[in-house]
């Protein structure tokens, strides 16, 4: 398959680099020229362009991958499904749900494949969480505590996640999407939201925390925090189930060592059987999501996690964002 990549800062470098031995990269796009060409030159006959539609309308090219602003991601995308392409949209795939819309109707009506780049369901340790709560280790899942957060960096109120026409909003539909998707991942559609969001520190119109509390028709919980007022770096994800509970920490890099710690409840309770897996290596879920999608095409299959889980987390951060003033 010949892939396109619009959008030639670090992530689409680092969705490139997913690539290797799976699909060919044969056009990078970026506003600036330099961009473009800077990532085209490390893949053979790969073309520089500034204008994003001559990647979309190439018909020697089966799927786009858009790593834009979130400003753009949406109109990117409902072009690109509408003349057929698969497409690979980061998270969280738009400024707003209902930008989303449109695409959704294109893509049914050109049996166009979407993925949205929510990563973090490939992380080793998220992987290995699919596999516990699915083989019952848990039992039933009763609710879900996470907490996200970084400590932002100088000038980070001046960049575009600061600038609400560019991003949507900030800590939360940056960083807390993804608590929302992994929450729902595990628990399911939530019916009832509630929350706040509320800018404490930064000098910008967009929010560094967000707060949730959301609850499935069941009554299962999630208690999600983002924030980027977090000062050290920290990734805490717990499943918690009748017969035991999942703590997922860290996510490598400056968010320390990705592990995940089993605690099986015994019978006579007390102490529980403490079972840890540590993944000290690099962070590979971007090569396996990407070789996902690309089995996804083959295999003529829905993605997961696509543009309906992304409308749904857009959704919630919206009732936070109206119930905060936001």
């Amino acid at each position: 398959m010949n892939v396109g990549i619009i959008g030639c800062g670090l992530i689409g470098q680092k969705r490139a680099k997913t690539l290797h031995g799976h699909a060919k990269l044969t056009a990078c796009v970026d506003l600036s020229l330099e961009k473009a060409a800077a990532l085209a030159s490390q893949y053979p006959s790969c073309a520089a362009l500034t204008k994003w539609q001559d990647a979309v309308n190439n018909k020697e090219i089966d799927v786009i991958i858009i790593a834009t602003l979130h400003a753009s991601l949406a109109e990117i995308a409902l072009a690109a499904v509408s003349a057929g392409k698969h497409v690979l949209i980061e998270k969280p795939g738009a400024k707003a749900a209902a930008e989303l819309e449109p695409v959704i109707a294109a893509a049914k009506k050109t049996n166009a494949l979407v993925r949205v780049g929510f990563n973090h369901r490939y992380h080793r340790a998220f992987r290995k969480a699919r596999e516990l709560v699915d083989n019952g280790e848990l039992g039933d899942l009763m609710f879900i505590r996470a907490r996200y957060g970084h400590g932002g960096r100088v000038g980070y109120d001046k960049e575009w996640r600061a600038q609400p026409e560019l991003s949507g909003g900030g800590e939360l539909i940056d960083q807390g999407v993804h608590l929302i998707d992994l929450a729902r991942w595990f628990l399911g559609d939530f019916e009832h939201v509630s929350g706040h969001a509320q800018t404490y520190f930064w000098d910008m119109p967009v929010d560094d925390n967000g707060f949730l509390l959301l609850k499935t028709p069941k009554n299962q919980v999630a208690f999600l925090h983002a924030s980027c007022t977090e000062w050290k770096n920290l990734f805490s994800f717990e499943i918690y189930g009748k017969l035991g509970k999942l703590d997922i920490t860290g996510l490598g890099g400056s968010y320390g060592t990705e592990r995940i710690t089993h605690y099986q409840m015994l019978p006579q309770m007390g102490p529980p059987e403490t079972t840890t897996w540590e993944y000290p290596m690099n962070d590979n879920s971007w090569d396996v999501e990407m070789a996902e999608f690309l089995q996804d095409i083959k295999q003529k299959r829905q993605p997961s996690a696509g543009l309906h889980d992304a409308h749904a987390a857009l959704r919630i951060v919206e009732t936070i964002y109206r119930m905060s003033g936001l």
